[in-house]
This record gives C-alpha cells, sequence and structure tokens, in this order.
C-alpha cells in the first residue's frame, strides 16, 4: 500500500471548486494518476480526519503546447471532487 501523502498530491483552489465547497461541501484535489476511489476515500479520511460521502474522479489529458516549431505535450493528470459529510470541513480550504 503506497503512503497517503503520494495518493493526495495538492488541493485545487479554483473559482468553480470554491463556489463547490460553499454550495455542496465539496472539495477538490490533484491525485496520482493510478489512484483509485477507495483509496481516494481512505486518504482523504486519514489526513484530514473528516467522513467521506462520495469521490468522484475526472482524467485531464495534457494539452499539446508550441515553442516555435517544436511541439510537447503537458503531462496527463488526474483530480478528485470528494463530498464530505455534512458538518464536516477541511481547514485547509479555509
Amino acid at each position: 500500500m503506497r503512503e497517503f501523502r503520494e495518493i493526495i498530491i495538492a488541493p485545487l483552489v479554483t473559482e468553480k471548486s470554491t463556489q463547490q465547497k460553499n454550495m455542496n461541501n465539496c472539495y477538490t484535489f490533484r491525485v496520482s494518476l493510478n489512484a483509485n476511489k477507495i483509496e481516494i476515500r481512505k486518504a482523504i479520511e486519514k489526513i484530514f480526519n473528516v467522513n467521506v460521502l462520495s469521490v468522484n474522479t475526472i482524467r485531464q489529458r495534457g494539452k499539446v503546447k508550441r515553442m516555435g516549431r517544436y511541439t510537447g505535450k503537458r503531462a496527463d493528470w488526474k483530480k478528485a471532487i470528494v463530498k464530505l459529510k455534512a458538518g464536516d470541513s477541511i481547514s485547509d480550504f479555509e
């Protein structure tokens, strides 16, 4: 089993994720590409000491970028939207 800090890479703070946090008690994280929903749920519960109701994952493909005549590709990544039980919150987002 991997370390919980290897599964959860970083919190994602955008306008949309802030609205979801305020309206639906959902928090968004950047997670490891090969992490599944069960691992993400356990990692969030252990790291932040909260109760998770559901986990939705989205796999983002990296964009193709050009620098002059050279082309490259950004890395693929995965994000997880985690819904918490009513009354629970993560203080790192506040």
